[in-house]
């Protein structure tokens, strides 16, 4: 039992400060910290909520927070030297140097470059699955068709499957190479057969092998924003939805992916597909908002590569017809985009279509093919001692 008034017991207490560990209490640090940092001189990112932004002359910051977590970057040694003494001034906090941690993601300095791995995070998963003993294998899911809903016997253990399918989402911050393998998982949390079990056990088996890998994180050669976007269509075998997905860079850099299941059901591959070029279309206009909010626009169109001719017809041809009319009208936003010059449509062919690996399984030297192209690779060499 908590508090409770000797003369009026069945009255609760207003609170005139957040306590620790109330629900409320991280919206109250984080509407605290906000009023603070924007008396510095910082404004909010409309884009990231969680991004605040710094300008003065020559000066500039970025932070970013996420409930107790603070990145810093600074453009000089002073103007962080002077943040950071306000910031300790006021809250209980210190300096843990360069970034090398954060949200369990380490990161691996080598020149211009940075490497992001969840390595130890990949192992315990293993190890929770009782398989740190297993063979590996060469990729994360095999090349036959999905499974279904049906598929094998209901696993008796389905509290470790969620356990272990919501534990390899988090994985795939730094590992997109497996993303399609956890989406597919993960649609059958509510009710894991069998098959599904042996499904996560190969995206394990494929990581016993690949657990030190990550992403590359480079100097941009180039200041424009890249995509890559498939569907397969109807390849769920139950409702007969597309999985879509796309990869963004940023220059050379990987910046953003996904691999979802459609909403709804196309009649054709060509809607399909084009459901994924909207769906990329929305992140490309949200990733401009940001770079913009960071003194970083963009002076040309971003370029969306697409292998099926007929949605790259539907992106640019405002003419309705037939096969067209029942598409939602918010996926014609695409067309907008396309006329008022932000987004271009091309066409790249199937073999060269990195985000295959995000909408299916592919064979192997394929699959490593489009992994490398998404800077997935061993950490760098050290050269500690020579």
């Amino acid at each position: 039992m908590g508090f409770r008034h000797r003369d009026f017991p069945d009255h609760v207490c207003l609170l005139k400060r957040s306590l620790y560990g109330l629900k409320q209490a991280p919206r109250a640090w984080y509407q605290r910290f906000t009023d603070f940092v924007v008396t510095l001189g910082f404004r909010q990112s409309r884009c990231d909520h969680s991004l605040f932004t710094f300008r003065s002359g020559t000066d500039t910051a970025f932070l970013l927070i996420y409930v107790d977590d603070i990145i810093l970057v600074t453009s000089s040694d002073p103007l962080h030297t002077r943040l950071m003494a306000s910031l300790s001034g006021e809250f209980a906090m210190k300096d843990l140097g360069p970034l090398s941690y954060f949200l369990g993601i380490s990161v691996t300095r080598s020149g211009d470059s940075m490497f992001l791995s969840q390595a130890s995070y990949a192992r315990d998963i293993i190890d929770r699955a009782s398989m740190s003993t297993c063979n590996p294998v060469a990729t994360p899911v095999d090349t036959q068709s999905k499974l279904g809903v049906s598929s094998g016997p209901d696993f008796d253990n389905p509290t470790l499957y969620r356990s272990l399918a919501g534990a390899l989402q988090y994985l795939t911050f730094t590992r997109p190479d497996i993303s399609y393998a956890v989406q597919q998982v993960c649609v059958h949390m509510h009710a894991p057969r069998l098959d599904h079990w042996n499904a996560l056990k190969r995206i394990l088996r494929y990581l016993q092998g690949t657990s030190h890998y990550g992403l590359t994180l480079g100097r941009a050669t180039s200041s424009d924003l890249l995509a890559y976007t498939d569907a397969d269509w109807a390849g769920c075998p139950d409702t007969r939805r597309s999985t879509s997905g796309y990869c963004v860079y940023f220059g050379d850099n990987l910046i953003s992916w996904s691999s979802k299941r459609q909403t709804t059901i196309s009649r054709s591959s060509a809607e399909a597909e084009y459901r994924g070029v909207a769906n990329v279309v929305a992140e490309l206009c949200w990733l401009r908002n940001l770079l913009l909010e960071v003194y970083k626009p963009l002076p040309r169109a971003s370029i969306v590569y697409c292998d099926n001719i007929s949605a790259i017809y539907l992106a640019g041809n405002p003419v309705q017809h037939q096969r067209t009319k029942h598409i939602e009208l918010d996926i014609h936003f695409v067309r907008e985009f396309v006329q008022r010059g932000e987004v271009r449509i091309l066409h790249v062919p199937s073999r060269y279509q990195v985000a295959d690996i995000f909408t299916k399984g592919l064979p192997r030297v394929l699959f490593e093919d489009f992994r490398n192209s998404l800077s997935i690779r061993s950490p760098p060499a050290s050269t500690a001692g020579v």
